[in-house]
């Protein structure tokens, strides 16, 4: 039997997941300095704000979506992105978020959806935007892929069936029950196809140390969509946890970064 505990309770995996995150912390305030991003609410909310690092007037914009299994975290930790993507000439929204047990997941997942509409809100023609995240970011990022809200998603050790963390205790916070999880997971939900508006592609991305069910969780979501037409893409990046995966983001030259930036090009 499978011990879900283990497999998704990614803090126990990585010990040195502190000096990791520290390394984020640092990343972001030195970002931040370098180029201070413009508050913008996209709800009435005290979390409900995104931050706008924006590279010209009229340039395209990725949005991050983070991760923290929907309970932890904030825009603020991730600010250390940006400066790879203002570095092509592609503007980066970070919003936050309410978090669990505040708040249910689907409430989560309706804070997202409006930011991504004010993001849209603020490009020519309201263009629909590339939208990557990582863990809980990637759940999110597939779900708005399939509402058609955005032009492509980059989802990074994604989460995209919710069922195994019902026993988990992950779940703690987040209260799901099978019904729940069923509802919620992209896994079931309907594919972005050609007649659908916004996007088809699907990069699932994932370390190539993190747990079996993570790796699983991502190569059945680009097999599952990939085989009802969607473009989608598995990588297991060599040598990465579920927290060293999201080093590439902070390299201009990393070929996820270049990904980002050549599908938001297309957008």
């Amino acid at each position: 039997m499978i011990d879900l505990e283990a497999q998704y309770n990614n803090r126990a995996l990585v010990p040195d997941h502190p000096a990791v995150m520290e390394g984020w912390r640092e990343r972001a305030q030195g970002a931040r300095m370098a180029h201070p991003p413009r508050p913008a609410a996209y709800g009435p909310g005290e979390r409900e704000v995104m931050d706008l690092f924006e590279a010209a007037p009229g340039a395209p914009i990725a949005v991050f979506l983070h991760g923290g299994y929907w309970q932890a975290l904030g825009r603020e930790w991730f600010s250390g992105i940006a400066p790879s993507l203002l570095a092509h000439g592609v503007s980066l929204a970070i919003p936050s978020y309410d978090l669990a047990p505040t708040v249910r997941l689907g409430r989560i997942l309706s804070q997202v959806r409006q930011a991504v509409e004010a993001v849209r809100d603020l490009s020519p023609n309201r263009a629909r935007p590339v939208v990557f995240g990582h863990s809980a970011g990637g759940h999110m990022a597939a779900c708005m892929l399939s509402e058609g809200r955005a032009s492509a998603a980059v989802a990074i050790s994604g989460v995209f069936d919710l069922a195994p963390l019902i026993p988990t205790s992950v779940n703690a916070a987040l209260g799901l029950d099978v019904r729940e999880a069923a509802a919620l997971s992209p896994i079931h939900w309907p594919v972005p196809n050609g007649s659908t508006p916004g996007g088809t592609v699907l990069d699932c991305v994932v370390g190539g140390d993190e747990s079996a069910e993570f790796i699983r969780q991502s190569r059945i979501m680009a097999d599952l969509w990939g085989g009802q037409g969607v473009q989608t893409r598995f990588e297991a990046v060599e040598g990465a946890n579920h927290f060293t995966v999201l080093e590439p983001l902070f390299d201009s030259g990393s070929a996820m970064t270049r990904r980002i930036v050549n599908l938001t090009a297309k957008a």
